[in-house]
């Protein structure tokens, strides 16, 4: 019988938002939830969130954002990963995100995107389902 490794997740803060209180509630929540939870901080850029994923082996990036920057950041997270083959794991977030926007992103490639009151299991269990159904 095998054992299956726990799911792992990088949350990050990206940019200059230096508003990272809902990225520790989340990160916590999925502690909670029995996922391994990487914070990397603040004032991150989108190459360093890539690095650190490739580095800890995660199988989800979570971009909390809260200064408008949604519509640069995770597209060139997003396109940081297809160049470095992180095509297996999932880019979800949240933040203050118009629907029009989240609908773009969506369209994209993005995973779900939370906005603030969110339940926290149902984000874990997005992240959990979405894991189940793209591990390798």
């Amino acid at each position: 019988m095998s054992v299956q490794k726990p799911i792992r997740v990088l949350v990050a803060k990206v940019g200059l938002d230096g508003h990272d209180r809902g990225a520790k509630i989340i990160a916590t929540a999925l502690r909670d939830a029995g996922m391994e939870v990487i914070y990397t901080g603040l004032r991150q850029s989108p190459e360093m969130v890539v690095q650190a994923a490739l580095q800890e082996d995660v199988d989800a990036i979570g971009i909390s954002i809260l200064s408008g920057a949604h519509m640069t950041v995770f597209p060139k997270v997003y396109q940081l990963m297809q160049d470095k083959g992180l095509k297996d794991v999932l880019l979800t977030g949240g933040g203050i995100i118009p629907d029009a926007d989240t609908n773009a992103l969506s369209s994209m490639g993005i995973g779900t995107l939370f906005t603030p009151g969110a339940n926290t299991s149902d984000i874990a269990d997005y992240i959990r389902t979405w894991v189940a159904e793209h591990r390798k």
